[in-house]
């Protein structure tokens, strides 16, 4: 079947199928389950009316079930089984090696790494953009070429970083503009960016930082243009100056907004692998938590500390969670 023809028949069935369900279990409830007919109408409408919210959420629920609940139950228990032992419990053996390996705390030093720079930068980045676009005049053209990074894939955005790190040997141009600025200006030989220890770290950081500034920009642009204009020129009375507006007066009213972004952001970081898989592989020191749990479950065939090192992204990620939905529902309040 051609892949166009497939596509379409999908969104068609997909579709059909969405409108049949609600349709026919609307029916079921409304005319055969609880019909609001007899002496007994009003008390079978009031129980329709409660059911029929389930019936909305329940597709909803049985994906959520089965693609999330049912992994994460699975993982849990492969992390505590033995393959060689023929699937095996071993309990917390899996995860007593994987704690005693170099490469995972190399991983997680590098994790919390990223933490610390991507979404700090991102951030940073994201408002400055969003306080300056909203100032000049092409302003809208600006935003859509900073956003524009988050419509390429991590691998694509990868490609092209590797390309502007890109080293040719010496007295050979120089394609990779990087090593072509550097060699211009200093007039020594190319350098392998992406093989210097730690701070080929802080390369790999600049293509998510590339990506997600784009996002951070339009969501505090939003915010930014929600501060009520009565604060802003009372301040301006006041005899404050730009900075002061800034920071002593936009930015507090826009901090929760602030932390959102920030651990959005976070939630990314902590899952990075396409970047670091496609740059360096994890290789001279760049290894992260996701593409360490890549190379034992699909390279090594190990899925004891394979699964147990996803569990450990599982737990961290866990608690950022937990605290935006906190920090949402505080907001519907």
């Amino acid at each position: 079947m051609h892949p166009a023809f497939q596509g379409i028949l999908t969104i068609v069935i997909g579709v059909s199928g969405c409108l049949a369900y609600f349709y026919f279990s609307n029916q079921f409830l409304d005319k055969v389950l609880y019909p609001a007919k007899g002496p007994n109408a009003g008390r079978n409408i009031n129980r329709a009316n409660m059911i029929r919210p389930w019936l909305f959420l329940f597709p909803a629920m049985a994906a959520l079930t089965v693609y999330l609940a049912y992994p994460v139950l699975e993982t849990l228990r492969l992390s505590l089984t033995d393959r060689d032992q023929g699937g095996a419990f071993v309990w917390l053996d899996n995860y007593t090696q994987m704690f005693a390996e170099p490469k995972f705390w190399e991983a997680m030093r590098n994790n919390m790494l990223w933490l610390i720079v991507v979404p700090a930068m991102s951030t940073a980045f994201g408002l400055l953009a969003a306080q300056l676009t909203d100032r000049i005049k092409w302003g809208n053209i600006a935003k859509s070429l900073i956003f524009m990074p988050m419509a390429i894939s991590f691998v694509g955005a990868a490609v092209i970083w590797k390309l502007v790190y890109d080293a040719r040997p010496p007295g050979a141009e120089q394609i990779g503009i990087l090593n072509a600025v550097y060699v211009w200006f200093t007039g020594n030989d190319p350098q392998q960016w992406l093989t210097v220890p730690f701070w080929n770290n802080f390369f790999l950081m600049v293509v998510l930082i590339w990506i997600q500034t784009g996002f951070a920009m339009v969501i505090l642009s939003a915010a930014l243009r929600g501060i009520p204009e009565e604060t802003i020129e009372a301040a301006i009375v006041d005899g404050a100056n730009p900075f002061q507006i800034f920071f002593k007066i936009k930015v507090p009213q826009i901090m929760s907004t602030i932390m959102v972004v920030w651990t959005t952001i976070t939630l990314v970081v902590l899952k990075v692998f396409d970047i670091v898989f496609a740059m360096t592989n994890g290789q001279w020191e760049t290894q992260v938590l996701a593409n360490y749990m890549y190379d034992k479950l699909f390279r090594s065939l190990d899925w004891g500390v394979g699964s147990a090192s996803a569990i450990i992204i599982m737990l961290l990620v866990t608690p950022i969670l937990v605290w935006n939905v906190r920090n949402a529902r505080k907001e519907m309040r």
